[in-house]
């Protein structure tokens, strides 16, 4: 299946600490079959380098590095293409998700000033009605935080703040950022075997290496 016949969803990824979650959804989203267009803040391309090891000084040679023959499935914009496809609501898409989504994006978010194509693609999912998840990556948070997330919260965005569970067990890191890129899926409705959900017996999906 080409890059073009896949369904597809747009993944945003900024300078909030946590890049993992991203790319672990990048992941997922691209095994369960869908095309993914990814928007980085050069703040996020400097959290991949930090906490991933990413060398970020080839942005699209990099993506390729990290997911392979799959990366075929994943258009990259750069975030000041104010003109890429994914800034026009004639372009259609699933929905969109930022994960992790830091203070600033979720600010320019809620006040609609659209002045990257971050902010101008999810400014694009509410005015069409489509499916918009941030997850915010911040703690503590003031009430200017709080507000923009109750602003977004009460246009229907969903809000799916970066808090792990523990009722299933995790053994290692693997299975919490699992855990969060399986609620994300769960908003989108996406089929997903990521973690044990409450009620299941099973064991833990097996990792990779197992």
């Amino acid at each position: 299946m080409s890059r073009t016949e896949r369904q597809r969803f747009i993944v945003g990824i900024t300078g909030a600490s946590g890049a993992i979650y991203g790319v672990r959804l990048v992941e997922a989203l691209l095994h369960a079959g869908y095309g993914v267009h990814l928007v980085v803040s050069d703040a996020g391309w400097r959290v991949l380098k930090e906490e991933l090891g990413w060398d970020v000084t080839r942005r699209q040679l990099a993506i390729e590095k990290a997911f392979g023959e799959q990366a075929a499935y994943i258009e990259y914009h750069p975030i000041q293409d104010i003109g890429a496809s994914i800034a026009s609501g004639s372009f259609r898409v699933r929905g969109m998700i930022i994960m992790p989504c830091s203070m600033g994006t979720l600010s320019s978010i809620a006040h609609g000033s659209s002045d990257n194509l971050m902010s101008r693609a999810a400014d694009v999912m509410m005015k069409e009605g489509r499916p918009l998840v941030i997850v915010p990556r911040e703690t503590p948070m003031h009430a200017i935080h709080l507000e923009n997330m109750l602003k977004l919260a009460n246009m229907g965005v969903r809000m799916v703040p970066a808090m792990p569970a523990f009722y299933y067990h995790p053994q290692t890191l693997d299975d919490i950022v699992n855990f969060l890129v399986g609620k994300v899926l769960d908003c989108l409705d996406v089929e997903h075997q990521l973690f044990t959900r409450w009620g299941e017996s099973d064991e833990l999906p097996k990792r990779n290496d197992e």
